[in-house]
């Protein structure tokens, strides 16, 4: 190995080791480096940052709807893991369908997301997927990701290396750890989200039914060793394994009174 390339990799791995050792809600080992108050400063900043600059859906209806999903998802939370916070939600006026969970209790959804997640439980199962990535420190995962990999490449420049040698750090860091490990957060907040979903009294298999139905509606895709999410295919597979557990976990939530019943704002029914 290029002994610069040998020496910026040790100094990653000295930093790695300064890392705060956790593990996530899946006993997944994590380091990270920040703390749950600086991570929900950002997510708080972040989030009034995307509210000045998004429009913000007009329609009281739509918002009604989406925030009664958001509140039996929240309300299904444990008290450790709800914390503190105030959870809010944000209903954007934007075509694209999408959804986030920012640290400190903010949830954000791009209404474009109806045309795709057409039941409460399809949207609940967006909604919880989001919030299962704050559950399990994502936010500061990633962060603290992209900390180490920028004193890696200082490192490196520090040294002398060559511009080839810091391009191959760079690229050999994104492709050989941060995209892989972005899909193990991905599979790791479906499998949170579907047991959330579920101890909100939503039905799991419609996981598998909004990915069915993205596929029908989304375009051409990267594979999936390029790309920081699963495969549909994939995920789909992965998601059946969950649903006997998760819809055991439904039952229980259904027969103690929990009946998600929010009305979807285009023809008033109940899903």
């Amino acid at each position: 190995m290029n002994p610069i390339l040998r020496t910026g990799s040790l100094l990653l791995l000295s930093a790695c080791l300064l890392m705060t050792c956790t593990t996530s809600p899946l006993n997944r080992r994590q380091m990270l480096i920040f703390s749950e108050a600086e991570m929900a400063q950002q997510g708080e900043q972040t989030y009034r940052q995307l509210q000045q600059e998004l429009p913000i859906s007009a329609d009281s209806r739509e918002t009604q709807y989406i925030q009664c999903i958001a509140d039996y998802v929240v309300a299904a939370l444990e008290p450790a893991e709800r914390g503190n916070y105030v959870w809010e939600v944000t209903v954007f006026n934007d075509e694209q369908a999408n959804a986030f969970a920012l640290p400190g209790g903010k949830i954000g959804v791009y209404n474009g997301l109806l045309d795709v997640a057409v039941t409460q439980h399809q949207l609940a199962s967006v909604i919880a997927h989001e919030v299962g990535h704050v559950l399990a420190n994502h936010s500061n995962e990633r962060a603290s990701q992209a900390a180490l990999r920028n004193v890696g490449l200082a490192a490196a420049q520090i040294l002398g290396a060559s511009s080839s040698t810091i391009e191959a750090i760079d690229v050999g860091s994104r492709y050989g750890i941060f995209l892989p490990f972005n899909r193990t957060q991905e599979s790791e907040a479906d499998a949170i989200g579907v047991q959330l979903m579920a101890r909100a009294g939503f039905d799991p298999e419609a996981s598998i039914i909004l990915w069915q139905n993205m596929m029908a509606t989304g375009g051409p895709s990267p594979p999936q060793l390029l790309s920081t999410h699963p495969s549909p295919a994939s995920r789909m597979n992965e998601l059946r394994e969950l649903m006997e557990p998760a819809l055991a976990i439904r039952n229980s939530a259904n027969s103690r009174g929990i009946n998600p019943d929010c009305m979807a704002p285009e023809n008033n029914l109940q899903f």
